[in-house]
This record gives C-alpha cells, structure tokens and sequence, in this order.
C-alpha cells in the first residue's frame, strides 16, 4: 500500500466499523494513515495496515482524551489534526473540550450546548414539530411519574431512552438499544430496570410503526462551515442488526434519492444553523405513507461508508472545507449502489422484496457492492481471520434473533 505525506492528520475515537470507514474514506482519498484511539485491541480497526491503533480503558475519559490529542498535537506541530468522534460518548466528550484543545486540532462539531439539545430525542421532537417534519406519536415519560401514567396509543410500543450517552453510561444485565414492549406491564418493568441502574434522563415511548427493516431509511449529510448543507446521501435499509446491543444497527443498504426527504432535512439543518456531519434515522409509515424522523446523530453514522461509496467521499469534505477553503456546490445522492456487512446467504434469505432483491443480485454483477471491512490489500491474516469468523456468525445470529 502506497501512503503519502499530507498536511494534515486524522484521528479518530472509537474502534469499530466506523473507525474503519473513515480511515478508509481518508486513505481512498489522501493515501494517509489515520489514527485510532480506542479503548480496547479489538475491532476491525485492529491490525490494519490504514491504521495506527492505539488502546486505553480509560480513553473516553477527558484526562485521557486531552493526553493522547496533545501528544499527537505536538508531534505534528506544523500540521492540522483532525479529531472526530465515532461514537455518541466520544462526539460529547470532544464537545466537552473543544475549548481545551490545542491550536491546530480541528474539532468539526456545533457547541456543545447544541449538540446536547439535538442529540436529546425529546429535544429533536420540538424541532420536527416546528419545522413540519413528521415524526412518531410520542409520548415522554419522566421518572417523577412512576407508574401513574398511560399511553394514548396500542400496543405494541417502542421504548429507548431520550439521553443515550446517559443511558449506555450506566449499563445492566440484558440493557438493549431500543425496547419493543407488548403490555403495561413490561412497561412498568423495563422502567423500574433502567432508573435502577442511575440512568436520570427521561424516556420516550412511541406507537411502533409497522413494517420490517425494509421500511427504513438513514440520511447522511454535510454541512459546511458557511451552515449550508453540501451533501445529502439517502439509503435504503434492507436489514438490520437484531441482537440486543445490535438492535437498530445497519446491516444492508440500498442507495436511492428521495427530494422530500432531502428538502426537509435541508430545512432544518440550515434553519438551526448546523455544521458538521448529521445522521437521520427514518421509517416510512404504510398506515399514512409518510416517513416519520426518529433520531438525529450529530456525527457520521456506523455505516457511513454507504456514502463514501456512492461518492461523496466523508473525508474529502471535511479536508476540501477546512484545509482548503473549497467552494463545494451542494449535491445529492442519486444512483445505486449496496452496502452490506452481512453474507450473501444472509441477505437474500432475510430480503423479503423481490424486486429488492433483483436490483441487489445487478448491483453485484456491476460490481456495485461492497462490504467495507474487506478492503484489497488490507487484509492480514490475523485480521482476516477475525472478519471472517465475526462476518459467517451473522448466520447464527439472524436465525437467532431475527423475527
């Protein structure tokens, strides 16, 4: 692998597929090695070739965080660093320090008082209601109201909590992403559970809307320095992740344009005047045929390789925009093409649509497809090996957990 001399670094905080796809996104690009900071020597970000791992217990933690910037801040003195977060624990905490770090550090994130409001769900729910963008019925629930509430909707309901970093803060036996309940009293239950464990924000409670993987979306986007939106790139979910940690995870995703979607997203990024990287969850909802926004991320999502494969490379907006100083026209995603980090047995057994299913198999014929992880020439085998056995277990997991 040939690697270049750049003025400019990149690191990264995390260690999972998200890691992996940016410094693949900065190596297409730029030809550079990026550096990973995680917390443990485990993940597909380990023994690659793209990347510098570095591992500490304690790197979501300021003090550790602060020492590892400043030392890669010192020993590129003359260059630019860029510092993302790939992870919701790491984007608050680079938000917690923007003011601590170092002159030639580049944090590409809104305030943190921003960043708070937006990534609280209850917070996010306000602004789609002043902004027209549908979302689920809702319902908030606040610790103070113990079990002397009601639901104004049937069941079965989605519950999760409207603080995330809050909530993985304080990890339990069988603690999941999201809770699909099917009576009052597993309500009741799955409540007393999490504020048990010293989790303090409130909880969201939603009508479930109907339909499988397939009626899901995930939107990523660019917003420039100027607050103008750059780049909109839409998937289409064919599957995703159902273990309990996994739950929600990306799994399979068809890229498609969708205007609406993207003229409301715009809306709403350039209204509250945001920078950066976001990362909307969507549903389309067959009862009323709308798409309803669930969440917004306020940095690239796990699977954000979709985008740099569809051509809107993530790190080149982030180096054209603040090394260069590039005009970038704003553009959108319009052709096809599939992401996937599951098997092919996987996803076609599992993809309902047949015509869905008929697109996947000539995207492949093109060769316009791919599973981000197994990038030519970065596959060792010690890292290989580990791939493959975490990529053939999707076998066993789907048949386990998928319903």
């Amino acid at each position: 692998m040939v690697f270049k001399d750049r003025e400019f670094v990149a690191v990264l905080l995390g260690a999972d597929i998200n890691t992996y796809s940016v410094a693949r996104a900065f190596y297409e690009e730029y030809q550079i090695k990026t550096y990973v900071f995680g917390k443990y020597l485990s993940g597909p970000s380990c023994s690659s070739k793209i990347i510098n791992y570095r591992a500490n217990p304690k790197m979501d933690t300021e003090e550790i965080f602060l020492k590892a910037i400043n030392a890669v801040s010192k020993r590129f003195k003359k260059k630019k660093i860029f510092v993302l977060g790939c992870g919701d624990n790491y984007v608050t905490l680079i938000g917690q320090c923007k003011d601590k770090l170092p002159a030639n550090v580049i944090a590409p994130y809104i305030d943190i008082e921003q960043m708070d409001m937006l990534v609280n769900k209850e917070k996010f729910y306000e602004l789609c209601s002043t902004y027209g963008i549908d979302y689920p019925e809702t319902f908030i629930y606040k610790s103070q109201m113990g079990h002397d509430f009601e639901i104004p909707f049937k069941y079965p309901v989605i519950l999760k909590p409207a603080d995330s970093v809050d909530y993985f803060a304080h990890s339990f036996e069988n603690q999941s992403k999201i809770y699909k309940l099917h009576s009052r009293q597993e309500i009741d239950e799955i409540i007393d559970l999490i504020y048990q464990s010293g989790y303090t924000s409130d909880l969201i409670i939603q009508d479930m809307i109907p339909g499988n993987d397939e009626h899901m979306r995930v939107m990523t986007c660019y917003s420039g320095r100027d607050r103008k939106v750059k780049m909109m790139c839409l998937g289409h979910v064919l599957l995703e992740e159902h273990t309990p940690m996994g739950l929600g995870n990306h799994a399979l995703i068809l890229t498609e344009p969708n205007e609406e979607l993207y003229g409301q997203a715009k809306k709403l990024l350039e209204a509250i005047h945001y920078t950066g990287f976001s990362n909307f969850d969507i549903k389309y909802d067959k009862r009323d045929g709308k798409y309803k926004f669930l969440e917004l991320n306020v940095r690239q999502g796990r699977s954000n390789y979709y985008v740099t494969q569809a051509g809107f490379n993530i790190a080149k907006y982030l180096v054209e925009d603040y090394i260069y100083n590039s005009d970038m026209s704003f553009e959108t995603g319009q052709d096809s093409y599939l992401w996937t980090v599951v098997p092919k047995g996987v996803a076609f057994k599992y993809v309902i649509d047949v015509d869905i299913k008929r697109k996947m198999k000539e995207l492949i014929k093109l060769n316009k497809a791919v599973n981000p992880l197994f990038m030519k020439g970065d596959l060792r085998p010690k890292r290989y090996a580990h791939l493959m056995a975490n990529h053939l277990r999707q076998y066993d997991y789907f048949k386990k957990y998928y319903k």
